[in-house]
């Protein structure tokens, strides 16, 4: 029986490749590695394997700014696609996105390429290896192609823009959402799980030999015993294989502006980028950044040979990527603090082998002052030194729940995509809370990402009891989610919500009062607040200014009284500790 079936299996191994000699090659392939496909294209030829193969499904998740849905496609040897049965199989759920900046196609051809060969047994997918993938994220960017954008990079002949479809950059969107790529981006990667992601993209900046450059989730923001096995496992083997397959791989050479030959820092991937995003629920994460300068098959191939080494090393190891997500997903239900903030520890340095080309610098022919110049004629192997500790600079103790009014419903739809357990309130009730005061903080004076963020946050701590309404959101901090609702809820979080301006109606008074009128009730409150009336009269005597400026003094019984605006500058997240 068990050789009928394999018998069977390689007939249709080989009717597979008889259909699809012409039908399943790639305009890669066909352009002699110099296109890539448009985004029509692209998702017209995952139709078709789609149809073609039994263990391909190509599906329509939620919409993005450009009006076309994200689409994931999935393959399974045992054509099971139901993400909840393959986690009860304990499957290595690998998620694949292409296309963040659509002017970076490496990922979109070598998924394409990578399919096909699993499809028509050129390849083999174990069997305890399921591959999802996003064929194009940024569909708006794929749409809006050119011939030009990318200026420095060699190849392909045309690719689309970096912006999305609102111009904004996907890959600065993970945590504040602005886009609907970002949001639908949630449903997949929360409905997937992945135990490892890879998001593949271009890398820009110094010149040197390596094809292929990598970040990885940094491993001491993965922490605990994912972090270790990141850092002494997971990230050298990858290199091994590569190395075995005839790349030397690098990390992301985080320079810029500069040469890289002095050695350089990790680079912080925050939850603002795809991997930092990962790291809250406990994944394993991956930047691929093939070299801009590297000819365009070399690139392809470069980032082919990566995800089938990560598929090797997710089969070999599966069973000990799935216990350690499993336990940091139920430490992260009961640990009790978490780090907001991470400083660069100098001290700590690794050397890695560097292959490069001496830097010099010559005349502009422009400008004639001097410019920098890689003279690839003078390469060089050397090791340099590699930073890459990071030490945590804030905690944050968790508290019992958050509560959120109803109000602020742009964040609890984001809590929402991102699977965060709440529940809202039956009735009216007052509970006694941590509130935050917010007593300081810098919104920058650019844009970033359409925002004006709010950075340098200090904060001033009360309990107080609050009413809440029926319909407000009680979250509470027992879930996997932890780590995320602490990251965007506590305003001094770096990538927090405060920060991305979600909460700035309150940075601005509302109520205020006329001197003329409030002359008269601000008597009449200090005679029936003798201490407040002290107070006043030891500021008017240690301050002289402010004892000659009317106003001013109207002020300091104004903030001192109830008739001062309660909702301004208090954080409408407050935490239950009791």
């Amino acid at each position: 029986m068990l050789v009928r079936l394999a018998s069977l299996l390689f007939f249709f191994s080989l009717a597979i490749n008889s259909l699809n000699g012409q039908t399943i090659s790639t305009i890669f392939e066909t352009s002699g590695a110099k296109e890539t496909p448009t985004y029509e294209e692209g998702i017209k030829w995952w139709q078709d394997l789609d149809k073609l193969s039994p263990r391909v499904k190509m599906m329509t998740m939620g919409p993005t700014d450009a009006g076309f849905p994200l689409h994931l496609v999935v393959i399974s040897n045992d054509q099971d696609f139901n993400f909840t049965s393959l986690e009860k199989k304990k499957r290595i759920k690998i998620l694949v996105n292409n296309s963040i900046h659509s002017g970076e196609p490496d990922g979109v051809d070598a998924s394409m390429l990578l399919a096909r060969d699993i499809v028509t047994g050129k390849k083999k997918l174990p069997d305890n290896v399921v591959l999802a993938i996003i064929p194009f994220y940024n569909i708006g960017g794929a749409l809006n192609r050119s011939l030009y954008y990318r200026a420095d990079q060699n190849g392909p002949n045309a690719y689309g823009s970096r912006g999305n479809a609102r111009n904004f950059d996907l890959n600065r969107d993970f945590i504040k959402a602005d886009s609907r790529n970002t949001r639908s981006f949630a449903e997949i990667f929360h409905m997937v799980d992945p135990d490892i992601f890879i998001d593949n993209h271009v890398s820009n900046g110094a010149d040197y030999q390596h094809v292929m450059t990598l970040i990885a989730s940094q491993h001491n923001k993965l922490g605990g015993e994912m972090g270790a096995y990141m850092n002494k496992v997971f990230e050298p083997a990858i290199y091994r294989i590569m190395a075995d397959k005839g790349y030397d791989l690098i990390p992301y050479v985080n320079i810029f502006g500069a040469t890289p030959d002095a050695g350089w820092s990790e680079f912080l991937d925050g939850p603002r980028y795809s991997s930092g995003y990962a790291t809250l629920f406990n994944t394993f994460a991956f930047v691929p950044e093939t070299h801009m300068l590297k000819p365009y098959d070399q690139r392809v191939d470069a980032t082919l040979k990566l995800m089938e080494s990560f598929i090797e090393f997710g089969a070999e190891n599966g069973e000990t990527i799935k216990k350690l997500r499993t336990a940091a997903k139920e430490a992260t239900k009961t640990k009790n603090s978490f780090p907001l903030k991470w400083v660069h520890d100098k001290s700590f340095v690794t050397e890695i082998t560097f292959k490069g080309y001496e830097a010099t610098y010559k005349p502009s022919l422009i400008s004639g002052q001097p410019r920098l110049y890689y003279d690839r004629s003078k390469p060089f192997v050397k090791q340099i030194p590699y930073f890459n500790k990071f030490n945590e600079s804030k905690f944050v103790e968790k508290p019992l729940a958050y509560i959120i009014p109803q109000g602020w419903w742009t964040v609890i739809e984001r809590l929402k995509d991102n699977k965060i357990e709440m529940r809202q309130f039956q009735s009216d009730t007052t509970i006694t809370v941590e509130v935050y005061h917010i007593e300081e903080f810098t919104a920058s004076t650019r844009v970033v990402e359409g925002h004006h963020p709010n950075s340098n946050v200090k904060i001033r701590k009360s309990i107080s009891p609050m009413r809440f309404r029926k319909g407000d959101y009680f979250i509470p901090m027992n879930q996997t989610g932890n780590r995320f609702l602490v990251e965007v809820l506590e305003p001094e979080g770096e990538d927090s919500y405060f920060y991305w301006n979600f909460f700035d109606p309150i940075l601005t008074q509302k109520e205020g009062f006329s001197t003329y009128v409030f002359e008269e009730t601000a008597l009449e409150y200090l005679q029936k607040n003798p201490d407040l009336k002290k107070q006043l009269e030891e500021k008017r005597k240690t301050d002289t200014a402010f004892a000659k400026d009317g106003r001013a003094n109207l002020e300091f019984i104004y903030k001192n009284s109830p008739y001062y605006e309660p909702d301004y500058m208090r954080y409408p997240v407050y935490r239950v500790l009791f």
